[in-house]
Parts: structure tokens; sequence; C-alpha cells
């Protein structure tokens, strides 16, 4: 191929990029490194710059002893209840361990708090009965608390959570049994980074995307010693309600909110954020 072709083709990609919804767009994901990418995919394909700087990382529990037990006697329990893609694949690796087929687990009826849950317990070979149309606590609630009276209940989830699920299916009528399958951590590394990018305006993102509490309290904490001043112009993405109301909780603005608490919901919420802007100065 000549060089004039190559210019050509570089050109027309640089105009196709340039036409994109979200081209000339910096984003943050404070995902963690392993889970970050499939978010990063998402907003690239529609033309955003994006950094990858984990604010959380997940960590084994303290102990496996409670949930090894109460795998051991899955037998007792009627119901399992998965609040993360995280919890998951601790209950798969656990399984490994102590030697039990993931697939003697689906005696029992499986509700999953959204669709990455689901997906990623239908990999292991288990069905999933129940999923919220909201992706939350509450809703996960609201669809089981008439179907648990009487019923023993193992909750997976991690060390440190909101208690929406085991309080409320337990004032059900429910025996919930809560273990714990990880916990998350703020990466060291992470504070030295995030100080380097608000250190110079040139680098600041546009947009910082939060995909759980965890992810806003541990930004928060690696943003001491950096002026909140700088956040006044970055907008924040969130990934739905329980994340919205922790970033107010830590004192940040919620600038846009997915309307469907998924990772696309999260990107057409930056889209359709991004057109209300250009929409605004163009008026």
């Amino acid at each position: 191929m000549s060089s004039k072709a190559k210019s050509r083709g570089s050109n027309r990609a640089r105009l196709r990029k340039s036409a994109l919804p979200l081209a000339g767009l910096r984003v943050l994901v404070t995902r963690t490194r392993k889970q970050a990418g499939t978010l990063s995919t998402m907003l690239r394909k529609q033309g955003a710059t994006v950094r990858e700087i984990p604010t959380i990382e997940i960590r084994p529990p303290q102990s496996w002893s409670q949930l090894d037990e109460a795998l051991r006697r899955h037998e007792d329990f009627e119901w399992l209840i998965l609040t993360s893609v995280n919890g998951v694949e601790a209950l798969a690796a656990r399984c490994r361990k102590l030697r039990l087929p993931v697939r003697k687990l689906n005696h029992l009826k499986i509700a999953a708090i959204g669709p990455a849950t689901k997906k990623a317990l239908e990999k292991c070979g288990l069905k999933v009965s129940v999923v919220p149309s909201e992706y939350v606590a509450e809703a996960v609630v609201e669809k089981l608390q008439h179907k648990v009276k009487g019923k023993r209940v193992l909750l997976v989830r991690a060390a440190i959570a909101r208690d929406v699920i085991p309080r409320q299916l337990k004032k059900a009528g429910a025996e919930v049994t809560v273990t714990e399958a990880y916990h998350t951590v703020a990466p060291a590394s992470s504070r030295r980074k995030l100080q380097s990018i608000f250190s110079n305006p040139q680098l600041w993102p546009h947009v910082v995307t939060f995909t759980s509490s965890s992810t806003v309290r541990n930004f928060h904490e690696l943003m001491r010693g950096v002026s909140k001043d700088h956040m006044q112009n970055v907008a924040t993405a969130s990934v739905g309600p329980v994340t919205s109301s922790t970033l107010r909780e830590c004192g940040y603005r919620v600038d846009m909110q997915a309307r469907e608490y998924t990772m696309p919901g999260l990107v057409k919420a930056i889209v359709r954020w991004r057109r209300n802007v250009a929409e605004r100065a163009g008026s």
C-alpha cells in the first residue's frame, strides 16, 4: 500500500472516530483491574479516551471457614443468593478446593442480583431462578420476601456490605446464613496515579465512573491530599442509586446515573450526558 493510501485510510479512521458520541472525552474507570476491561472496551467503542486506575482490589476474606462450612452442608439450604460476580468466582473456587462439584448446588433455588451475576452462575453450570428487574438489594428482597418464609437461605457476599437482604428476609420469616466470600481494599499504587493525573489539568478526566459504593469510598480515601476543587470540573457517572447515595455521602455531585444498573446502562448514561452538554452549549 502506498504512503498516500495509508494516509487516506488513517484520515478516514480519524474522521470516523471524531463522529462517535464520546469522541474527545477522557473517562477514568475505577473498577478492579480484572473487571475494568469490559467497561473500558464499551467506552472506547463510543470514541472515549479511557484511563484505568482501580480504586478497589479484591482480596480473600480473613477466613474461608464460614463459606466452606456452608458449602459442606449445602443440602441444609433451600435458597442461595449471590450479589456479585466476585462472589460467584469465590464460590466456584471454594467448591473446587473442597472437591465439591458445583452442579451439586443445583438443588437450590438461586437468586442473582443482576445479569452479570446470573451469567457467571450459568457459566459455572448453575440454574438461576430469580433476577430482579432492578439490580439492587431492595429489589432482591422484593422478589424473595414472599417465597422464603420458613426457608433456609445462604447469602454469599462481600465482607462489608449493606444488611438490607439478610435483615429484610429475616423479617419475612427466612433463616438467613451470611457468609463472606471476599473483601475489597484500596490499591496503594492508585493513590500516586490519581495524584499525578489531578496535578496536571491537561490530564484531568472529563468523567469518572463509579460502579459500586466501594469504588466511591476508596476513591475518596485515595484522593486525600488532592484539592476537592479539582472535582468541581469533573463529572461523576454512577451505575445506580446505591452508588449515587454513597457519592453524595462523600460530598460529590452525581452528574449522571444509569437507568439500567449495568455497564451498558452506564455507558448509555454517559452518552446521554455528553449529548445534553453539547445541546446546551449549542443553544
